[in-house]
């Protein structure tokens, strides 16, 4: 953003907000700045992925285990990792080592949220996954050998296969845990 713009509010709801600056408008959360991505690899051979409805894609969509970061008051002061192994139990079921992957920009010429991917290492289950109330969210635990022919058919049924899944394998594949 140019620092001699003023930043316009356009529209804001409860999620997502619709600002100006000069001529570029662009959304953003009001409660949160970044999200959470989690590769979770059990056992070094298998990788669990969730699939869930979205709204705004209207179908179903196959994705590793994410959230944001803050946007509710009793975790407003967890960290990254906290958030991401949080996200990781209320969504699989799983609790693990969380490392780093990487941080990027989730679409910068849209928004300012920053998308931090980790890994999940050492998994115990804890719990039995399946998101929060509202959310319907079913799990799938795949063995690594069989990711690409998992995914290809998930597309043909018509699912969205999000691009996290393809960033965080290789970057996990870069780091040695798979």
């Amino acid at each position: 953003m140019s620092n001699s713009d003023e930043i316009k509010t356009i529209a804001e709801g409860k999620y997502l907000g619709l600002y100006q600056n000069g001529k570029w408008e662009f959304t953003k959360r009001p409660n949160s700045t970044s999200c959470v991505g989690i590769l979770p690899i059990l056992n070094r051979e298998n990788i669990i992925l969730i699939e869930q409805f979205r709204v705004p894609t209207q179908c179903r969509v196959i994705e590793i285990p994410a959230g944001l970061v803050g946007d509710e008051v009793e975790f407003a002061d967890e960290s990254l990792a906290d958030t991401a192994n949080r996200e990781l139990i209320e969504e699989t079921g799983y609790s693990g080592t969380i490392t780093p992957l990487i941080a990027s920009p989730t679409s910068a010429g849209m928004t300012p949220e920053i998308t931090h991917l980790f890994a999940a290492t050492e998994l115990t289950e804890v719990g039995d996954g399946g998101g929060v109330a509202g959310e319907d969210i079913t799990v799938h635990i795949i063995p690594l050998a069989f990711m690409d022919s998992f995914l290809a058919e998930k597309k043909i049924q018509g699912y969205l296969i999000d691009f996290k899944i393809q960033a965080s394998l290789w970057i996990a594949k870069q780091k040695n845990l798979i």
